[in-house]
């Protein structure tokens, strides 16, 4: 019977509107018997609901409305029992229409997703399902096609299209050794890759169920709001009985029982949780649920680490110093084999580094351990390698003369990340790595100081030279320097006892332990890495501090919606209580004002899916400097 109604709800609204036009064209004995049986065709799906509430322990919306017309019945007030039927029906119609548009986002998502590959399976090119690409195998995509997987270009070069995972429209050139993700397009050119990642691994899959998760999970608010319509529905009933008991009026007591229903208060928040994630998925950001949007909403602190955050984390070599005799292209192509052992940005630099010279760095490394957040100790055909910053050094109690020093130094205050090369306890290098700050990082920064944010820390494992530099470039309140992974978590624990709201933004693999134990977590990371996917409250895809900007406005933007959507709702409801009691409000009348105020909520709540950051207002409050730093 539930999959039935389910099915034709739209049909069976439309016949009850067909009934109580026949029944007003028509008039006579007619009349009344159109209206009944157009209360009972509507009636009967609203009574199905209520009964499966009852049975589950809940009072439902459904169940006053059923209450109210079988009053209405019982009065022979038949044309109010037929138009509230009709309404209610009418009005669950129209909020499944607009709640589909909220749900926009994640709709244009899905569409995105890549339905078809061609695959090289022994030299021959077949088109196959997307889903049944294997891990490992050659796929070619030319101009206009969709790339169907997470991998590596191995052959030709192309103009890529990642708004599906990044939010940025403006193309990327990809060439041999980029990673291109699933979902993506290329624009022009042509690349063959090698799938590493298929179906659900994908990146653009993931974002997709994250979105879903988020969109379905509840803020705070809501969940207070469920648990007080819970307590609020019976008490409705409650006070109906009350006011028949002073009036002696049906009428009256059915009415108010109707008019108080909480529909718009229920629904309000839900839109704008779903709509404000939405919007955040359109433009490349991933916030994990309700509860973030709130938390975020709050913070009052902002944590970053340097590298690959406020920085672009696109380093380069500057400069490679050889202490002693060593043939300088030998010792390289060591270093970088040990430094194969690594993922953090200066380590992959040093690799990338060597095959710009055209070094060969094959070969297995003996043994090898990445000390987080100092360096690495590797052994490379039977040598020592430790390679890292002055703390290693230390702790390996390997001397720094201060010839080498004078070298690091010089080099640091010229805004570069000094690495130690010792090899069997001998320090024979410095490799000189520089990086630049992010071109929007300063306009972002001033945004959100705009918006609340009343202290910007940084925290980096780099040296003191660097990290001073970039602080006084970007006007940030305070900067802690040649921290370890556990002393970042422990500055972040130290806001949060001050009472601060924390949110720390970091690049999700050496900094996830802080990202975990700030408030909000917020993971830059381009493609989004799993370990940021799985540790941040917010991810920021196209690895852009203005997503960043727009993430906490939008957080704030969709708390204020919100609040509005609850005022809408507990203002109308109250006036219309008012009306009953003073006999200016009737049941249809009501009811028809009571939808059109869920209605008002569900298309305020909309509004959030056309939200932008407002950079004028911003842009007027600060002075931006548009010069490249190299640091």
């Amino acid at each position: 019977m539930q999959l039935f109604i389910n099915k034709y709800k739209n049909q069976i609204t439309f016949i009850s509107f067909i009934l109580i036009v026949s029944a007003f064209l028509i008039g006579g004995d007619f009349k009344n018997s159109a209206l009944i049986l157009a209360t009972v065709v509507a009636g009967v799906p609203i009574a199905l609901k209520a009964y499966q509430a009852l049975k589950m322990k809940a009072f439902s919306i459904e169940l006053l409305v059923t209450i109210a017309v079988i009053g209405a019945l019982f009065i022979q007030e038949f044309v109010e029992s037929a138009v509230v039927t009709f309404l209610f029906m009418f009005g669950d119609y129209l909020e499944g229409r607009t709640l589909e548009k909220t749900r926009s986002s994640l709709k244009e998502l899905v569409d995105m997703a890549p339905q078809e590959a061609t695959v090289i399976r022994n030299g021959v090119h077949a088109t196959i399902p997307a889903e049944e690409v294997n891990q490992g195998e050659q796929l070619i995509v030319h101009a206009g096609g969709k790339i169907p997987v997470d991998g590596e270009i191995i052959a030709g070069e192309a103009s890529i299209n990642e708004a599906a995972i990044t939010g940025e429209s403006i193309p990327v050139r990809k060439k041999m050794n980029d990673a291109v993700f699933s979902g993506t397009i290329v624009d022009s050119g042509y690349v063959e890759l090698i799938a590493e990642k298929v179906g659900a691994d994908t990146t653009f899959a993931k974002i997709i169920e994250l979105v879903e998760e988020a969109q379905e999970s509840k803020s705070k608010t809501e969940k207070f709001l469920n648990k007080f319509a819970a307590i609020y529905t019976p008490g409705v009933v409650g006070l109906s009985l009350l006011v028949y008991l002073l009036t002696r009026d049906l009428h009256i007591a059915i009415t108010f029982l109707v008019i108080a229903c909480p529909g718009a208060l229920v629904i309000g928040a839900p839109v704008s949780n779903v709509v404000g994630i939405g919007n955040g998925a359109k433009h490349g950001i991933l916030i994990k649920g309700g509860e973030v949007m709130d938390n975020f909403s709050k913070v009052d602190t902002l944590v970053f680490d340097k590298t690959g955050t406020l920085t672009k984390g696109k380093p380069e070599v500057t400069d490679y110093h050889v202490f002693g005799t060593e043939d300088p292209e030998e010792l390289f192509k060591d270093i970088a084999r040990a430094e194969l052992i690594s993922e953090h940005h200066l380590g992959r630099t040093i690799v990338q580094e060597a095959k710009k010279r055209g070094l060969d760095i094959s070969g297995d490394v003996d043994e090898g351990e990445v000390i987080k957040g100092n360096g690495i100790r590797a052994t490379v055909d039977g040598r020592l390698f430790v390679l890292g910053n002055r703390k290693l050094m230390m702790k390996e109690n390997i001397a720094i003369t201060q010839e080498i020093e004078n070298v690091a130094v010089d080099r640091e205050k010229q805004g570069n990340t000094a690495i130690f090369v010792a090899v069997e306890g001998e320090i024979k290098a410095i490799i000189s790595i520089a990086d630049e700050i992010r071109d929007d990082a300063k306009e972002a920064i001033s945004e959100m100081r705009q918006n609340g944010v009343k202290k910007i820390i940084m925290l980096t494992g780099d040296n003191e030279y660097t990290a001073r530099l970039v602080a006084e470039k970007l006007g940030l309140d305070a900067y802690y320097a040649e921290l370890l992974p556990e002393d970042k978590v422990e500055y972040v624990k130290r806001l949060k006892d001050e009472g601060h709201v924390v949110a720390m933004a970091g690049d999700g693999v050496n900094d996830a332990p802080a990202i975990a134990t700030a408030d909000i977590g917020v993971a830059m990371g381009e493609g989004g890495t799993d370990i940021s996917m799985e540790t941040a409250d917010v991810v920021l895809m196209a690895d852009q501090l203005k997503q960043f900007s727009h993430a906490f406005s939008l957080s704030k933007a969709s708390m204020r919606n919100m609040k509005q959507n609850i005022w809408i709702a507990v203002g109308t409801v109250v006036l219309l209580l008012i009306g009953v009691l003073k006999g200016t409000v009737h049941l249809a009348s009501g009811m028809f004002i009571h939808e059109a105020s869920v209605l008002i909520v569900i298309l305020n709540g909309m509004r959030l899916m056309t939200f932008k950051r407002d950079k004028k207002k911003f842009k007027n409050s600060s002075t931006l400097e548009t010069d490249e730093v190299v640091l």
